[in-house]
């Protein structure tokens, strides 16, 4: 069975067509009905995928082509997910290295590229995008061997076999010159290239969980690769927990992969990527084994979280208005209901029965909790992110980033400039096309609120990206934000003609007609200080009508801020309110007084 089996994964920066090359090879693999009506991006099958076209969730589907099964895993492609590349890449013989032609190699492709070859799996790389303007395909090869010579790849790997494509076309070619319509070319590389599984089906049964899911009707399964043996419907297994406890339970239902459907099995085999039910409390990394002959395979390690933030019940005074789930028990609950699937978050109870400190890999990887949290009727406030400081050797040390940035030359020193102050090391600089590529190292702290200065400062043209580079010594203090905040001084709704004479101050957060509390902030102050306002005051009616009086009004748009611009906005007094209809930005103490008795406090 295994020698007509292959297990290969896709990995590559967000961004750069791997779910569409899974589309085209789903449609060239005949999984598809003629008349089937399919989605663009199949596989992001998450709305919120869908919105942001990136992959949150690794996923699995399988093709058959000329009678062996080629077992596909589409793994996310953003640094505050590698949690769940890194378990997958245990399921795989190969991967696809998939590498934009114009881009090149990417932080996260350095990332996923260097897991890879630490599991010792030879790559297949794919530069896709053939079809891009501006795309050199050529350079693109040889930047992507520099990167696995820096990474320090053996002889084997180094002599990877590549394939141009253009996913959206639904073509691949060996040599630029040919000319094709299929993607022909790419399966035929998988089949001859990607070794099948090296398992004997002779052994006891071994199965490695990789993955985890939960069903209302089977409760928790458990996705993994067959190493040893064979498994059917019913039998009696063994779970081995990290601690070496063994478990043993019947397998209620076992499933594999046909197309991208699951299907119910009998009976699975040795090499094969199979999700298996009946095992409650089964975790990731543990072995599911045979109950006469339970041997443990090695434990998955996967990285811990950089960043902590505090979700806290709703304090303010709209909480209740828009959400079903408002108490700390609600909120309990449904974060340790993430906890079952989400192997890179950590949660921890605090003194204070309505916090709750929440642990993750990136601002990303935390704000897509919160997101759809507010989606399922949820209402909290969080914190500013922190990132979590480590011990090492007696010395405290604080995780560090790798940072790329894409940006004309016109707008390069003011961006350098602006990375000083925190704590930024240059590495690398190069030239491409007017645009000049900047490689940093620096703290994962000095990243905190910088996004949105970066793209005002590059009037938008410039792109950064970056990915958790390792720990490092503490660097010392990085300057916060420079600029104040409008702060409201009373409940009611906003006027337009308070908000008309309030825009020389600073750029509001919010328009006209919007109800607004006390210490809810409103917009951000043009000065250093934080001012109090009165965003409610209407003009005073007089009988007497002179000359200009009655000017029509004109506000300037307001800048709403999505989750992550208001994550990475706040300050340290300051939390985000997130309801289901509403992200608003508030001051930890909503009265005034209090707020001045409380700074007091601090400073004295």
């Amino acid at each position: 069975m295994s020698e007509n089996l292959r297990n290969i994964a896709i990995i590559a920066h967000v961004d750069h067509g791997k779910t569409t090359l899974v589309d085209a090879m789903l449609k060239q693999s005949g999984v598809f009905r003629e008349n089937q009506v399919i989605t663009e991006r199949v596989m992001d099958s998450n709305d919120l995928e869908r919105e942001r076209g990136i992959t949150i969730l690794s996923k699995n589907l399988s093709v058959h082509r000329d009678g062996m099964k080629i077992n596909i895993v589409d793994t996310p492609g953003h640094a505050d997910f590698g949690g769940e590349v890194e378990r997958v890449l245990k399921m795989v013989d190969s991967v696809l290295l998939l590498v934009d032609a114009f881009d090149g190699p990417m932080p996260q492709t350095r990332f996923v590229l260097k897991k890879s070859l630490d599991l010792g799996l030879k790559p297949i790389v794919v530069i896709n995008k053939i079809d891009r303007p501006g795309s050199r395909p050529e350079k693109v090869v040889d930047m992507v061997f520099d990167l696995f010579c820096e990474l320090n790849a053996d002889e084997n790997q180094l002599d990877f076999p590549i394939v141009y494509t253009s996913a959206k076309q639904g073509i691949a070619k060996l040599e630029l010159a040919e000319t094709t319509d299929n993607l022909d070319a790419l399966f035929d590389i998988i089949i001859k290239h990607v070794t099948p599984p090296q398992v004997d089906p002779q052994a006891p049964f071994q199965m490695l969980v990789t993955s985890i899911d939960y069903n209302d009707y089977l409760g928790r399964i458990a996705t993994g690769k067959i190493f040893n043996g064979t498994v059917k419907t019913g039998e009696t297994v063994a779970q081995i927990r990290k601690g070496g406890e063994i478990i043993k339970a019947r397998i209620s239902k076992l499933l594999g992969y046909d197309g991208l459907k699951q299907v119910e099995l009998n009976e699975a085999f040795a090499g094969d990527i199979i999700t298996v039910a009946g095992f409650e409390g089964v975790g990731i990394g543990e072995t599911l084994a045979s109950a006469e002959q339970p041997k443990s395979l090695p434990y998955v390690a996967i990285d811990e979280p950089t960043l902590a933030m505090n979700f806290i019940v709703n304090s303010s005074p709209f909480a209740g208005q828009d959400g079903k789930y408002v108490t700390s028990r609600n909120l309990r609950d449904r974060l340790h209901r993430e906890l079952r699937t989400n192997v890179s978050l950590r949660v921890e109870d605090t003194a204070n029965t309505d916090t709750f400190r929440v642990s993750g890999r990136g601002e990303l990887h935390l704000s897509i909790l919160i997101e759809n949290m507010r989606r399922e009727g949820y209402e909290l406030a969080v914190s500013k992110p922190e990132v979590i400081f480590r011990e090492i050797d007696g010395q405290q040390c604080e995780p560090l980033e790798y940072l790329m940035i894409d940006v004309p030359e016109e707008y390069q020193g003011t961006v350098i400039e602006k990375l000083g102050p925190r704590k930024a090391e240059m590495t690398a600089m190069n030239a491409m096309d007017g645009v000049n590529r900047l490689e940093f190292i620096i703290p994962a702290r000095g990243l905190i609120g910088f996004r949105n200065e970066f793209l005002t400062d590059t009037r938008g043209t410039g792109v950064m990206n970056h990915t958790f580079h390792g720990y490092g010594p503490y660097k010392g203090p990085i300057p916060g934000r420079k600029n104040g905040v409008l702060i409201a001084m009373e409940a009611g709704e906003t006027i337009a003609y308070s908000l008309f004479n309030l825009q020389d101050r600073g750029a509001l957060f919010i328009g006209a007609g919007v109800n607004v509390y006390e210490g809810m902030v409103i917009g951000q102050n043009a000065k250093d200080k934080d001012l109090v306002v009165n965003a409610c005051k209407g003009k005073k009616l007089t009988n007497v009508r002179a000359s200009g009086s009655d000017e029509a009004i004109r506000l300037t748009t307001p800048r709403e801020l999505s989750l992550e611009q208001a994550l990475e906005f706040i300050d340290t007094d300051e939390l985000v309110e997130v309801t289901p209809n509403s992200i608003r930005l508030r001051k930890r103490i909503l009265d005034e007084n209090e707020r001045k008795k409380s700074k007091k406090r601090i400073d004295g």
